[in-house]
């Protein structure tokens, strides 16, 4: 399968992803929900994708990535449609919790799939375009779901983003040869014994997987807490979508460059800093109420927390034992959603009780405590 193809179908997917956490927050906001059960949908998200991210990548390694990327992505575009048709609280509850559920084994595949596709002297280039193009749907989905909502409202946002991973869908299931002979040697060739445990005992894979869950968690609520915060003070929701869009758009750029950093500066060191650096911006978020000076800061936090997610995801997939990279990419996920569900609910609750501003000055400290742990030895 071309690597452009398995890159296309990641934008899509992760447009839509992305979008929808723009969509879920302000439908939740506009349908009454309290702050605290917005806690509980970005805890939903998490929860199939902790339970079943580690049992998706044992299962990846055995038996190929074929149908985790085609029944994934069209488990997306059906959990994005019905909010579209039965907009309610309890319907916005049940598409996060399948969304998750889709998402895990879809995401384990592709990224998975990524490295399979790339050899030593081609994998930081692959894991690096891997990003840009999550950082490209970060970009994209919160755009098109915010200008969704000022134009059509918030259910016909969710069915126009549901067209995006039903056409990833599609293409899946169109290359579907081509992945079976992929994923056949994989197959073959792979060893998804031994207990995920196991990885924890080697210390720079285990440091790296704690690093990555902080890094990602704090990224995941700076995009549902940014909508709250703009919704406080008086923003529209496309201009808040231009907000997370900044935040994304740094992203791209920092990634873009990314090769070249590592390179003189090394993987560790470049991931110490970019977590410092988003640690001091989160402090000055609940200092700006300007839509202009925002978009700003967010896009300072995106150069930041951009070098985070592809550094994190290249050094698992490095030091991951013989065949099972899935497996490793598996437990990366179980913990980051871990975290996912604790933190939100412990966010929700803070901030239904003191307002956002705690929040965002608790994700600094998250992200410190990050750093420090990354500059162990």
């Amino acid at each position: 399968m071309p690597i452009f193809l398995a890159l296309l179908v990641l934008l899509l997917n992760m447009s839509a992803f992305r979008g929808s956490k723009v969509l879920v927050s302000l439908f939740a906001l506009e349908l009454g929900a309290p702050e605290i059960m917005l806690g509980v949908i970005v805890a939903l998200y998490a929860l199939c994708p902790m339970l079943l991210a580690l049992y998706a990548g044992k299962m990846i390694d055995r038996f190929g990535v074929r149908w985790p990327l085609a029944l994934g992505s069209l488990g997306m575009s059906l959990s994005l449609v019905l909010p579209g048709t039965l907009p309610s609280l309890h319907t916005l509850y049940l598409s996060a919790l399948l969304l998750g559920l889709s998402h895990v084994f879809y995401n384990v595949a592709v990224q998975n799939l990524i490295g399979m596709l790339s050899s030593a002297d081609t994998r930081t280039r692959n894991f690096s375009n891997l990003s840009l193009m999550i950082a490209s749907g970060g970009f994209l989905g919160p755009l098109i779901a915010g200008f969704a909502i000022d134009t059509f409202g918030h259910a016909i946002g969710y069915l126009c983003i549901a067209v995006l991973p039903a056409i990833s869908a599609v293409i899946m299931f169109s290359a579907r040869r081509g992945l079976a002979a992929l994923s056949g040697g994989k197959a073959k060739n792979s060893e998804a014994g031994g207990y995920a445990v196991g990885l924890l005992g080697n210390p720079p894979l285990r440091r790296t997987l704690i690093t990555s869950g902080i890094i990602l968690t704090a990224i995941d609520l700076f995009q549902f807490y940014m909508p709250i915060y703009g919704h406080a003070i008086g923003l529209s929701a496309s201009a808040i979508g231009m907000v997370l869009a900044m935040f994304a758009a740094a992203a791209f750029i920092v990634r873009t460059i990314l090769p070249q950093i590592v390179k003189r500066f090394g993987e560790e060191q470049v991931l110490i800093g970019s977590i410092f650096i988003a640690a001091g911006t989160y402090l000055l978020l609940p200092l700006v109420e300007s839509g202009l000076l925002l978009g700003a800061i967010a896009f300072l936090l995106g150069l930041g927390t951009g070098c985070g997610q592809p550094l994190t995801l290249m050094m698992i997939y490095a030091r991951a034992p013989e065949g099972r990279s899935g497996e490793a990419l598996g437990l990366r996920m179980t913990i980051n959603n871990l975290t996912h569900i604790v933190v939100p609910l412990f966010f929700g609750a803070v901030g239904t009780a003191f307002g956002v501003a705690p929040v965002f000055i608790a994700n600094a400290a998250m992200l410190s405590v990050g750093g420090l742990l990354s500059r162990r030895r």
